[in-house]
């Protein structure tokens, strides 16, 4: 078990490092939970999460366990917050397995205390099974890939009905504006004027830049596709360590989605896209060896048994099936871009907004013309031409 005195947080190339945010301390989560009397008084905090972008972690109570995240003010105010907790409620209102987001005395469900904004969730039932787990790290079995896909499905058919607009410009959002218009440099440096911590910042406008042209082709390719796209509130971070089991085997199945921080007003397709970008290339092998683009691992396997299970519940129609091909390679962007926001506004660190805006998002957008990029490009050909032959059958 990890302790407060022992945090470590996940590192932009995969190690541990220390946290940017100072761990939780049962002295400041007194006061908080004071406007929740119903949830008791803490007795002590279990768990400290690794996630780099916040401080978070399970806290027993005199009444239970709770889980508890605190952000700085800067990445999310009040309004920030309650955009994604109006839209967790409204999935577990419409079935889907998300945890309840506490509500205070006050009906607060987004606590600001200085520079801070709180959170207080119920722990999922289950396995915290990839706790440890980093974005871009694969998941232990196909199994395991099936039945996130499925939990996915569900996520999107609850989400139909949501009806909130877009989210307001703010960092940690993987929004997707940028390639969802017929000009993409033009929303661009729409993107970028409303984010002055990018919009001042020379080698991002240049690296931003660099990226448009090199996934050029995949925009002409997604663009007369995109009205087929259907709007619709998204995860935009569906990878396995923001997922309960229901054991530690490698049967297991995912039973609840958690951490709805990047989530948007985008497509099914953008959201599936994410979470192939998340669960099945291993990035981090390109972070530490940008050289050799053609040997970073691509689950092709685990992709299969990915889209399997979401299919088995919300089956694709060819025009999805294609556009998910061109989506792959563009839904990284911004939330290259968002990170790169995070890194120079809140945190102030050039070194680590360098490893977003180009070695990410420059360097993600080089790898799809890798072989291996074409390679998950073919994979993802094969189930669309799959999707055309069936709907020729039924014509």
């Amino acid at each position: 078990m990890t302790t407060t005195e022992t945090a470590k947080a996940h590192g932009m190339d995969g190690s541990l490092v220390a946290p940017d945010w100072p761990p939780l301390t049962l002295d400041e989560l007194r006061p908080l939970f004071a406007q929740f009397p119903a949830l008791g008084e803490p007795v002590r905090i279990l768990t400290v999460s690794p996630r780099p972008f916040s401080a978070a972690g399970v806290v027993e109570t005199s009444a239970g366990r709770v889980f508890v995240k605190r952000q700085s003010l800067e990445v999310r105010d009040r309004e920030g917050l309650c955009e994604e907790h109006r839209f967790m409620t409204y999935l577990r209102e419409h079935g889907a397995p998300v945890p309840r987001v506490m509500v205070s005395e006050a009906g607060e469900s987004a606590i600001e205390r200085g520079a801070w904004i709180y959170e207080i969730h119920e722990t999922p039932a289950g396995v915290d099974l990839y706790e440890e787990a980093i974005s871009w790290t694969p998941f232990q079995s196909a199994a395991h890939a099936y039945s996130a896909g499925r939990l996915l499905a569900q996520l999107h058919l609850a989400a139909q009905g949501f009806a909130a607009p877009l989210r307001k410009p703010q960092p940690l959002v993987a929004s997707f504006t940028i390639f969802a218009a017929v000009d993409p440099a033009a929303e661009l440096a729409s993107y970028l004027a409303v984010r002055p911590a990018l919009a001042n910042h020379q080698a991002v406008r240049d690296c931003a830049a660099r990226a448009l042209e090199i996934l050029a082709p995949f925009h002409a390719w997604l663009l007369p596709l995109l009205p087929t796209l259907a709007p619709l509130w998204t995860h935009n971070d569906l990878h396995a360590s923001n997922l309960f089991w229901s054991d530690a085997g490698s049967e297991a199945r995912a039973t609840t989605a958690i951490d709805f921080g990047l989530a948007d007003r985008t497509n099914a397709v953008h959201d599936i896209a994410h979470a192939i970008e998340r669960n099945i290339v291993e990035w981090l092998v390109l972070v530490n060896d940008p050289a050799h683009p053609d040997d970073v691992p691509v689950h092709l396997d685990h992709l299969e048994a990915l889209l399997d299970g979401y299919e088995s519940l919300r089956p694709l129609s060819a025009e999805e099936a294609e556009a998910l091909l061109p989506m792959a390679a563009l839904c990284h962007v911004e939330f290259a871009l968002t990170e790169a926001d995070y890194f120079l506004g809140a945190l102030h660190s050039e070194e680590k907004a360098k490893l977003a805006y180009d070695d990410y998002l420059v360097g993600h957008a080089l790898w799809q013309h890798s072989v291996a990029g074409r390679g998950l490009l073919a994979a993802l050909s094969r189930r669309a031409r799959a999707h055309v032959q069936f709907k020729g059958s039924k014509e």
